[in-house]
């Protein structure tokens, strides 16, 4: 926090700040002046009729009212890194949208609009790296009537969390009544120490192919897979999939995973293990033998993409040496056509009081 030359704690931001990253201190309790404060960290989304908006990294939003601030100031827009590969939001979006491709798209200006029958809201969704070339009201409508053309609920992916991230663009779905369904985050690591958790032994286990058969979307999670998905499994710079057999002819796999490498980074997905082979290791088994075939392939850095709730598999990717690198959000149109917002009358910058 600031301090004022006489030592006390002053407010160093104003309106003129939102789309900054901030940190704040506030009164918990009105009145109370000693020993009732909450920080809070965000990218400050908005600041109206004397309340502040600011988004955290998990994408939660938190109301503050002005005259509870105690302290504020601005702070680097994403903390350095201890561990683990360099890498920028823009980049990482790009080469996960690479991994997981539609089977239909189109641009509107920085915008791309994915579409695959349905086959998870990542191949079904907006990828906004970028302007529009719109208004945002403008926008969003084309966006609504494309996904409407082919019978799709309209969902708009944003990040929360790193430098270049879509708090504000978030910030505004919300308050046009878009509707955040699904949270989860994006982590990386060094690729390496992922080959070298199993042995040799263990990783003569995994058969590695470049196509999914019978047998391992047999374990996959998705039942009922058709073309589209197929083809969205499949698509990708450089797709391999990891099984490891079952114990007898005819079993569906013990475990299963994907990988896909894409020029320094290896991508993990879709690792599963049968419920009865649990915490044998296999999921470490199926990753480090998919690790290091995207070594010799020239990869050094990998990614995944984590549930927040899913707190086993957050738990192995961090003993794999994984960590958070930024959330993503997958926002769906209102359900009701939504009137025209009224346009925000300019304020003039000022100190809180």
């Amino acid at each position: 926090m600031e301090f004022s030359a006489a030592g006390r704690l002053e407010v160093r931001i104003s309106v003129a700040d939102v789309g900054k990253r901030v940190s704040v201190r506030r009164l918990t309790e009105p009145g109370v002046t000693e020993g009732k404060f909450t920080d809070t960290v965000g990218v400050l989304t908005s600041w109206d009729d004397a309340v502040l908006v600011i988004t955290r990294k998990s994408g939660e939003s938190v109301r503050i009212d002005e005259s509870s601030l105690v302290a504020g100031k601005v702070v680097p827009s994403a903390p350095a890194r201890r561990r683990g590969p360099a890498a920028s939001y823009e980049e990482l979006a790009r080469v996960g949208a690479r991994a997981w491709r539609p089977v239909e798209s189109e641009r509107l200006g920085g915008w791309e609009l994915r579409a695959a029958s349905g086959f998870t809201r990542r191949a079904n969704s907006v990828l906004p790296l970028g302007d529009p070339g719109l208004p945002l009201d403008e926008a969003l409508d084309v966006v609504r009537r494309w996904y409407a053309e082919r019978g799709l609920p309209a969902y708009v992916q944003t990040a929360t969390g790193a430098e270049g991230t879509q708090e504000l663009l978030g910030a505004e779905l919300e308050r046009r009544g878009w509707v955040r369904e699904v949270t989860a985050e994006l982590w990386i690591g060094a690729l390496a120490p992922v080959a070298d958790i199993a042995g040799p032994a263990a990783a003569r286990e995994v058969v590695l192919a470049r196509e999914a058969d019978e047998a391992w979307l047999a374990r996959y999670q998705r039942k009922g897979v058709s073309e589209v998905a197929l083809k969205v499994l499949g698509a990708g710079p450089s797709v391999w999939f990891a099984t490891v057999p079952g114990a007898a002819p005819g079993d569906a796999p013990a475990a299963i995973g994907r990988c896909v490498v894409d020029g320094r980074w290896a991508g993990f997905a879709a690792v599963e293990v049968d419920p009865a082979q649990r915490r044998r290791g296999l999921a470490r088994t199926v990753m480090a033998a998919l690790a290091g075939r995207a070594l010799e392939e020239g990869a050094s850095a990998a990614w995944l993409q984590v549930e927040q709730e899913n707190t086993g598999a957050r738990a192995l990717y961090a003993g794999m040496g994984f960590g958070a690198h930024h959330a993503y959000h997958h926002y769906r149109e209102p359900q009701e056509p939504q009137e025209p917002l009224e346009p925000r009358e300019p304020r003039e910058p000022r100190e809180a009081s």
